[in-house]
């Protein structure tokens, strides 16, 4: 992981049915938060915490960009995206 790096990424639910993106500098520490309902809000009310896609960028204001493009994307090209790079939604942060 490189200190310069900031990630954006998609999370969904066990049942796929719910997506939610955001941004961090450590996606270790933030999968972290999110999987043991650290923080309070949407992933924890809607136990939100399997990572199905995660991009990287080079400094915050790509990251940014990048998160606000994905956010205003209807869910069929969302799909499309993690489908991509991870065609059966396996979680990413689990060890194969």
């Amino acid at each position: 992981m490189n200190e310069n790096s900031y990630y954006v990424y998609i999370l969904s639910n066990q049942i796929d049915t719910v997506l939610y993106i955001g941004i961090t500098n450590d996606i270790n520490r933030r999968m972290y938060e999110h999987k043991n309902g650290l923080m309070d809000g949407f992933t924890k009310k809607y136990h939100v915490t399997k990572l199905v896609y995660v991009e990287d960028c080079h400094n915050v204001n790509d990251a940014i960009a990048r998160e606000k493009q994905l956010k205003k994307w209807r869910r069929e090209k969302k799909e499309m995206l993690i489908n991509s790079v991870n065609p059966t939604w396996k979680d990413l942060m689990v060890e194969s």
